[in-house]
């Protein structure tokens, strides 16, 4: 964003998916609760397993001894009917809610499949002529358990990333009264408050900062290993560590508006989101619990009217129903999807639309904005420069920041600093008002005052002043009475990680293109610096739309950053928005994607983590698919030789989905090597 940003940067932030502290708690404990439950149902059902055993004829063969007695078969019967209601309840109850849903799935195959082996089991103690299931009963109950319980712990795993943040947060802080100070409960606090925030405490709300200088260390909310310094009219994130200075601030946000809910609230959403890749794996979960019910079914009559046994027939079913769950399939995106927005929102990037994510491997042209993104946006002022008799340069200086005053944009600021250090006192604005890429007008010592870059001169029809040390500074104009008074020009630094991240793009085949509000010769320079593909100039907040149109009509797909409401039209245009944050300006409607910090090099680490993440899936969709359709042909016993058991083809599924969690848990080695 250039010339000019202003305050309106502010009036797109949005509560909207904030969470309390409180409400991330109970989502935890309830997720927990159900880990206990099925950690409680599996070493319940696998004490009992052991006896049934041990009474099991089959298994009496195998170890070659006979403990049978009268009435051993009621025993068993006993022991595997609470197997079966106690264990088992979480997919008989699972089944009801699914067919409720007319969405048969896992929990289907699962309850299907132990209903009819205990079913009939039951049925051949009560007299029918056949063999019974328990102990195959019992040890399929037992492997679903543990791997529901396994899989539930990795979920949690993914989401414990929001409880270590929402965990940052302080129970006290102080509170500032006149000359004394009182600790209060931060949820007291409220905005306008003032609070001391002493060496070592955590920072305990948003705010500004009115007195003191500090290093905080904000490395668990922006990913910024290195402790940052801060000092007056810096902003702060509550949660940050400070470090050996005393400061206070200004309370600005608080509760659900503050920077850690505001996270909370857009990692929660974007882990409930389904992207495509989601879609396509819940579509291929759906159909292969039809075909595996449909193959289960089969298998079974096709045995009987091959003239084999109930039991042997029965036993191939319930094999092939349990062997093609589809639960490897159901963990395989939805784990990636949690550990990867995890991960991005303790690193400082923010994933509000996870397709746009996944879709970062599409990129091939990345557009950047210049001011604060690949420039510190620090606009210190270089020279002034009066073009009148009747105001000397003093006067320029106190007419331009006089009338800049009401705004937050980078020049204002430099102008601020440039008057403070000089110690000029500024005039009392009136009458404000500001045109998006234009400049500011407003009424100063009762005459009428403009500032703005060569796009306000254009539109006032004033030729711009010759100037023989025309370089490739920002420069500012001041219009007083409608005669060219002077102006002020800014230089701005081109951060260190500017340059390494374009590099890291390039060598990843993505064109890097400017674009920019600023001057042809800024630039031109800016971009040969940078060592970028292409620029664009002079452009018009409204016109940065068409510009992305452009690109996009070539054939590109286009990311595109930008850092205030003015550039929303591009950002929604772009096939990947980027909004670039600062400190407590974390929600951007129209973007993708937030960057915390103004970081180039996080927006390479965005893309190249977004393929890294978009891998996973692929290789965790395709290796839940693939066991799918070789373990299928194996369970129905039609292959020469080889029978699996219902417990085994259990194992074989719970290790399938085993795999795809381990799989997923690399991805956190992945985002270390970016």
């Amino acid at each position: 964003m250039e010339h000019h940003n202003h305050q309106d940067m502010h009036a797109g932030a949005s509560s909207e998916g904030a969470h309390k502290k409180d409400k991330t708690h109970d989502h935890h404990d309830h997720h927990q609760m159900m880990i206990n439950d099925f950690k409680k149902r599996f070493w319940a059902s696998s004490i009992l397993t052991i006896p049934i055993l041990l009474l099991s004829p089959m298994v009496q063969r195998w170890l070659g001894v006979n403990w049978g007695f009268q009435g051993d078969s009621w025993v068993l019967f006993a022991l595997s009917s609470i197997v079966y209601f106690y264990g088992g309840w979480p997919f008989l109850s699972g089944i009801v809610e699914e067919l409720k849903k007319r969405k048969p799935g896992m929990m289907t195959l699962i309850a299907v499949a132990i209903s009819a082996a205990y079913l009939y089991s039951s049925a051949v103690v009560f007299g029918l002529e056949g063999k019974t299931f328990f102990w195959e009963l019992a040890t399929l109950i037992d492997v679903m358990l543990l791997g529901h319980w396994l899989e539930m712990r990795s979920v949690l795993g993914a989401s414990k990333a929001l409880e270590a943040l929402a965990a940052l947060m302080p129970d006290e802080a102080t509170l500032v009264h006149g000359d004394h100070t009182m600790k209060v409960q931060v949820s007291e606090l409220k905005a306008g408050d003032i609070i001391l925030i002493k060496p070592g405490e955590k920072v305990p709300a948003d705010g500004i900062i009115i007195e003191g200088e500090s290093d905080l260390n904000e490395s668990m909310l922006t990913g910024e290993s290195k402790p940052v310094t801060k000092g007056i009219d810096d902003e702060i994130i509550g949660g940050a560590i400070n470090g050996n200075g005393a400061i206070k601030a200004e309370v600005k946000n608080t509760g659900d508006e503050s920077y850690l809910s505001k996270v909370i609230g857009m990692v929660r959403d974007a882990q409930g989101q389904k992207s495509q890749t989601q879609r396509l794996a819940d579509k291929a979960a759906f159909w292969l619990t039809i075909l595996a019910l449909t193959a289960g079914f089969g298998t079974f009559f096709i045995w009987l009217a091959l003239g084999r046994e109930l039991s042997f027939a029965l036993e191939r079913m319930v094999t092939v129903m349990v062997i093609c769950c589809p639960h490897a399939l159901g963990l395989a995106i939805p784990l990636v999807a949690a550990i990867s927005t995890s991960i991005s929102a303790k690193n400082g990037l923010l994933i509000r639309n996870r397709t746009a994510f996944e879709d970062a491997r599409k990129i091939s042209t990345i557009v950047f904005d210049k001011t604060g993104t690949l420039t510190k946006g620090s606009h210190a002022v270089t020279r002034i420069v009066s073009l009148s008799n009747t105001y000397p340069e003093e006067d320029i200086l106190r007419y331009a920041s006089s009338v800049e005053s009401p705004s937050e944009h980078h020049i204002s600021k430099g102008l601020a600093r440039r008057s403070e250090t000089d110690g000029i006192e500024l005039y009392p604005v009136s009458d404000f008002k500001y045109e998006s890429g234009v400049g500011v007008t407003g009424t100063v010592n009762d005459k009428k005052v403009k500032a703005g870059g060569f796009v306000l001169l254009e539109k006032l029809g004033i030729n711009p002043p010759e100037d023989q040390e025309d370089g490739v500074e920002t420069k500012i104009f001041t219009i007083i009475d409608d005669q060219l008074a002077g102006f002020i020009t800014f230089a701005d630094e081109i951060r260190e990680s500017s340059g390494p991240a374009i590099k890291t793009l390039q060598q990843n085949g993505i064109k890097v293109s400017l674009l920019t509000g600023d001057n042809e010769k800024v630039a031109a320079a800016v971009a040969e610096e940078l060592g970028m593909d292409d620029y664009m100039a002079e452009v018009l907040p409204e016109e940065k739309q068409e510009k992305i149109k452009a690109l996009q009509e070539q054939g590109e797909f286009v990311a595109m950053t930008g850092d205030g409401v003015n550039d929303a039209p591009a950002l929604a245009q772009a096939d990947v928005g980027i909004a670039i944050g600062s400190g407590t300006d974390v929600a951007a409607e129209t973007a993708d994607i937030v960057l915390v910090d103004s970081d180039p090099k996080d927006i390479a680490t965005l893309i190249l983590f977004g393929k890294a993440t978009y891998r996973k899936m692929v290789q965790n969709l395709g290796w839940a698919t693939g066991y799918n359709l070789i373990a299928l042909p194996l369970a129905t016993g039609f292959v020469p030789g080889l029978i699996i058991s219902p417990a085994f083809g259990a194992a074989l599924m719970s290790i399938s989905t085993i795999i795809c969690a381990l799989n997923a848990q690399l991805l956190k080695g992945s985002m270390a090597t970016q």
